[in-house]
């Protein structure tokens, strides 16, 4: 019988959860606020779809919450407290909206009571005993201060800097909700409109599902349940079900199984949902992981759509899973498309996933072969040196998938042309390859020897074998007494794995020159075949000749990593 009393759930809106003089509480012990930009940019996109579609809610997934055993109005946030901070946070960005207003002198008295009744529905409100407010909200021990004496009261902090990590997320998210909510014309300048979009869009039509539980062993319970690895499955095999409900009779939905099966076994269940989410953005704009199932309801309805739906994930199984590795049998008669196969894996490059589907079914095998150069020499300067959002990347890509696949993009050139404000610069690519650093540790070594092979490519006009090189620390990791006479401890920290710092080297002479110092070091590599090696003569090395090398390195880098399609 106890298990009867486990959990008791409802469905419920932001708004109805905090409001009726509820206080929530996040544990003190539970991790700080870590949001960021990904996070923020969903919700927000969420609450503008509600927003241009009045008669729309949007699912906010499950919130597990432990009642007071001293009060019915207390709950501890098990599970849920990014997302009701986050909401807090925009219900803060649009009061602070209406107090401009105020100090406008715009309806000064009406906005001014406004704000008022915001600030005590959806923050704090006022204890009838003692007549002080107490917020609705009580984040752990590292992040309430901060949330209580800043946000709540609409505090500028004098050094952001300064702040932890997660505070400076906070603020961030408070800064990111405002920024957005001055791009609505139709509500920024009327409080009406504010307080309206609050409290009927933010706070009613977000809902959750509202797990109560009784006490910790319960609580962790239902939290470790929702947050199993296993739940990425779930979602998959919910999705199965669905599609598998609309078929009517054995024979076709043995036949679908028999389909499912061969796509699951190619691209493995875990990666279905990645593999699911690249497809649908042939089609769709901002797919996201929590939306496969609803987008996949909207789009199929009947047995033949579903058979549609399998017929072309089939399709696409076996390019997905070549994408990731340039040794699969798919290359096997388009061996040109190795290298670039190769460099997406080392790139850690996906965002092109969904273009790239498209476009390996509607371009010439030419023509896909120079988009996946392009891919890779965008990738390169972009994600690789310049440490751009990958954010932008992935819209972009996005939209250029869905017009290949209407037929408006029908060329590597035009792909380019849609792409051209994420091409990184030739003096941009180059500053920044000039200041470029690379680890030789663990996966980053393979994308080291990577650079330094099409460096030596490059000066000797010879293709070089990256496992026939060890790479070479000119400054060594560890340096003697005598390197620290040219390098502070501060340039050792900085320059050790400046990209000017790595040379290829024979593993024979590596090991013969170790850490010595510099002149024995230079006469070691003049013995070396590796022409960038043999390039290294200067009378010292200092971090003035590193950081000439380097820029020589970056002039080549601009021409190696270059779009055919960029002059």
């Amino acid at each position: 019988m106890a298990r009867i009393n486990l959990l008791d759930t409802r469905t419920t809106s932001f708004g109805d959860l905090i409001g009726n003089g509820k206080i929530y509480r996040v544990p003190i012990f539970q991790h700080d606020y870590s949001w960021n930009e990904v996070n923020w940019e969903d919700l927000w996109q969420d609450i503008l779809a509600l927003h241009t579609n009045p008669d729309s809610s949007h699912y906010m997934g499950a919130l597990v919450l432990q009642t007071s055993s001293t009060s019915d109005k207390e709950f501890t946030i098990i599970d849920g407290q990014q997302r009701l901070a986050t909401l807090s946070i925009v219900a803060i960005a649009v009061i602070d909206k209406i107090q401009k207003l105020v100090e406008k002198e715009e309806e000064k008295e009406a906005n001014h009571e406004r704000q008022e009744i915001l600030k005590r529905t959806y923050l704090s409100d006022k204890d009838p005993r003692s007549l002080r407010y107490s917020s609705k909200l009580i984040l752990n021990e590292n992040n309430n201060d901060f949330y209580q004496s800043n946000l709540i009261n609409l505090r500028r902090p004098l050094n952001i800097r300064a702040l932890a990590k997660s505070n400076q997320l906070l603020w961030q998210a408070f800064q990111y909700f405002s920024t957005h909510l001055a791009e609505l014309p139709e509500v920024i300048h009327s409080g009406e409109k504010l307080a309206e979009f609050l409290t009927n869009t933010v706070a009613q039509r977000l809902l959750f599902i509202q797990i109560n539980v009784e006490d910790e062993l319960n609580a962790y319970t239902v939290f470790e349940t929702l947050n199993a690895r296993g739940v990425e499955l779930s979602s998959t095999d919910l999705l199965k079900n669905y599609l598998f409900s609309l078929f009517q009779g054995p024979d076709d939905l043995q036949e679908a199984q028999r389909q499912w099966r061969r796509i699951i076994n190619t691209v493995q269940m875990e990666k279905f949902p990645e593999f699911l989410r690249y497809y649908l953005s042939l089609t769709q704009t901002r797919v996201r992981r929590e939306r496969l199932f609803k987008i996949v309801r909207e789009v199929v309805k009947d047995a033949q759509q579903a058979f549609d739906l399998l017929d072309k994930l089939e399709n696409y199984s076996s390019l997905f899973i070549a994408l990731g590795n340039s040794n699969d049998e798919f290359w096997r008669d388009a061996s040109e498309n190795r290298p670039y196969i190769r460099e997406l894996e080392l790139f850690g490059v996906k965002q092109a996933y969904p273009t790239l589907f498209t476009a390996y079914e509607r371009f010439s095998p030419q023509d896909f072969t120079r988009l996946l150069k392009l891919v890779c020499v965008l990738s390169f300067r972009y994600t690789i040196v310049s440490s751009l959002n990958p954010n932008e990347l992935e819209l972009l890509y996005n939209k250029v998938a869905i017009a290949i696949t209407k037929g408006e993009i029908t060329n590597p050139k035009q792909v380019f042309d849609n792409l051209r404000s994420v091409y990184v610069s030739d003096e941009k690519f180059f500053q920044d390859f000039c200041l470029f650093s690379m680890s030789t540790k663990g996966q980053k070594k393979k994308l080291a020897k990577y650079i330094l092979c099409k460096l030596e490519a490059d000066t000797s006009h010879i293709d070089v074998n990256e496992d026939s090189f060890s790479i070479e620390h000119i400054l060594p990791e560890s340096p003697s007494s005598d390197w620290r006479q040219q390098f502070t401890d501060s340039q050792i920290e900085e320059m050790v794995y400046r990209l000017g710092n790595l040379t290829p080297l024979e593993p024979h002479l590596n090991r013969q020159v170790g850490n010595d110092i510099y002149p024995i070091k230079r006469e070691a590599y003049q013995q070396s075949v590796y022409q960038i090696t043999k390039d290294i003569l200067a009378e010292e090395w200092t971090p003035d000749t590193l950081a000439a090398r380097q820029k020589r390195l970056a002039q080549r880098a601009v021409h190696i990593w270059r779009a055919d399609f960029s002059v």
